[in-house]
């Protein structure tokens, strides 16, 4: 049988990966073993991190809602039911924006779901 090269196909695979670790630090960014390693681990972590960044900016709305609400005379959980009993229908992230953004307009929110 005829003997397989693989120049092209090695390298193209090999640069593939070094370009992905551009930027990364020391042997990281130009030695294929261990760019290889710090490439996997780097795509694993924005993976997860994808995930997460979702739940970490509905943390951080909850908590704008909360420190506004507190600031009106009640708190995020009494805020939060009072308006799906009132049927207002008003995500977290704009809740967030109001109440950083147009306080007056939060704090109507607020009396017109408490009452």
């Amino acid at each position: 049988m005829a003997r397989v090269k693989r120049g092209n196909v090695a390298r193209k695979r090999r640069n593939k990966i070094l370009n992905l670790a551009k930027g990364f630090r020391g042997g990281n960014k130009n030695l294929f073993r261990t760019a290889n390693q710090r490439v996997m681990k780097a795509l694993c972590n924005a993976y997860r991190d994808r995930r997460r960044r979702k739940r970490d900016f509905r943390r951080l709305w909850i908590a704008r809602i909360n420190a506004s609400a507190r600031m009106n005379g009640t708190n995020y959980s009494k805020l939060i039911n009072s308006l799906k009993s009132a049927e207002i229908k008003i995500n977290r992230k704009m809740l967030a924006q109001l109440a950083i953004n147009e306080p007056k307009c939060f704090e109507e929110i607020v009396t017109t779901a408490i009452k």
